[in-house]
C-alpha cells in the first residue's frame, strides 16, 4: 500500500475522461454537481457529451433512461444520497425493470462526507441497489481500481451502481493488477480471520492486518469490490480455511456487505460473523477521520475484533 493518496471521485473523473476518448458512446449527465463528482474533467474535454441536468436527479436518470435506448452509455452521477435515494423510483422503473444499460457513479457516500453531516451521509445505498434486480453493484477501494471499474463497465451491458468516497484515502493496487467484476481480491493468506472489507475502508483493513502481523497475529484481508454479484467462492473458502469472519463497511450493516456475507454463509457454510459498520443510525457532521473514530472503522478497531475471543 502506498504513502499516496487520492479520493476515488476524482479517479472516476479522471478515468471517464479517458473512456471518453476510447469510446465515443460514452455521454456523462450530471445533477449540478460536477464540480464535487469530478465529471467537469469529462465536460472540458467533451463538451458536446456532457449533460448538466441541474439539480433534478429524477430527470437525469430518466434521460439516461433514453440515452441507453439510442445505442449510447450514459454514465450519470449526483452524490450517493440523491443518486440512490431521490432517484430511486426512476432506477427501479426506468432503469432496472427494462434492463436499460446505465452506469451510476454516486460519489460522497458512507459517513467520509464528513461536515456535509447526517442529511448527506447515505449509509443505505447499497442496500437499496442491490435488492434491485438486473443491477450490478461495485464499491472500489483505491484509485487503481476505480479507473479499471470505469471502463470495465462500459463492457457490461445492463444497469451498474458505483459507489465512490469523497475522502482521499491510499493508493493499495499496483497500475498494471487485474480485476474482475465479481472476483473478490485476497491480501494475504492468513488462518486466524478474514477481514472482509469494501471502498473506503479496505485501506484500514491492511493497515490493522500489518499492525498485527508484528503480534504474531496472521489475517487475510478481502476486498468485496463487487456486491453484487458477489463471491460466494471467496467467502465460503475464508469460512473453511480462517478461524474468524469480520465484516467492515462505511455503510449501514444491515443490508450492506455484512448482510450480503451472512446471506451466503446462512446458505452454505453457517459460521459466526462479527459486521463491522454503522450500526443502525443516521451520521453526524465532523470531519471525516474524526466520525471513522467515532464509529469504530478504524485499523485499531479492527484489531481489537480479531483479538476478542
Amino acid at each position: 500500500m502506498r504513502e499516496e493518496k487520492k479520493a476515488t471521485r476524482q479517479s472516476y473523473g479522471e478515468a471517464l475522461a479517458e473512456l471518453g476518448k476510447e469510446n465515443k458512446n460514452v455521454v456523462v449527465l450530471d445533477a449540478d454537481l460536477s464540480n464535487a463528482t469530478k465529471t467537469n474533467i469529462f465536460a472540458k474535454e467533451f463538451p458536446d457529451r456532457f449533460f448538466d441536468m441541474g439539480i433534478s436527479e429524477q430527470d437525469m436518470m430518466t434521460t439516461a433512461a433514453g440515452f441507453a435506448t439510442c445505442s449510447k452509455i450514459p454514465y450519470a452521477s449526483s452524490f450517493a444520497v440523491f443518486a440512490a435515494g431521490r432517484a430511486y423510483d426512476q432506477i427501479r422503473n426506468s432503469i432496472c425493470y427494462p434492463n436499460l444499460n446505465v452506469k451510476i457513479c454516486a460519489t460522497h457516500a458512507g459517513i467520509t462526507v464528513g461536515e456535509d453531516g447526517a442529511t448527506h451521509q447515505m449509509l443505505e445505498d447499497i442496500s437499496l441497489m442491490r435488492t434491485l434486480p438486473n443491477m450490478t453493484v461495485i464499491c472500489p477501494s483505491d484509485d487503481v481500481q476505480t479507473k479499471w471499474a470505469v471502463k470495465e463497465i462500459s463492457k457490461l451491458n445492463g444497469p451498474v451502481y458505483v459507489r465512490l468516497s469523497r475522502m482521499a484515502t491510499p493508493i493499495i493496487y499496483e497500475n498494471n493488477e487485474k480485476f474482475e467484476i465479481g472476483k473478490a481480491v485476497q491480501i494475504g493468506e492468513g488462518t486466524d480471520a478474514s477481514i472482509i472489507a469494501t471502498g473506503d475502508v479496505v485501506s484500514e483493513a491492511i493497515k490493522a492486518k500489518e499492525l498485527l502481523e508484528k503480534e504474531g497475529i496472521n489475517v487475510r484481508v478481502i476486498d468485496m469490490h463487487t456486491i453484487k454479484p458477489i463471491d460466494k467462492e471467496m467467502i465460503i473458502k475464508c469460512a473453511k480455511e480462517t478461524k474468524k469472519i469480520i465484516t467492515i463497511e462505511d455503510h449501514n450493516i444491515i443490508g450492506g456487505l455484512g448482510s450480503s456475507v451472512c446471506e451466503v454463509l446462512a446458505e452454505e457454510e453457517p459460521c459466526k460473523v462479527i459486521r463491522m459498520g454503522i450500526k443502525d443510525t443516521f451520521g453526524k457532521s465532523g470531519k471525516a477521520e474524526e466520525l471513522m473514530k467515532y464509529f469504530k472503522l478504524t485499523a485499531e478497531d479492527i484489531i481489537k475484533e480479531v483479538k476478542k475471543s
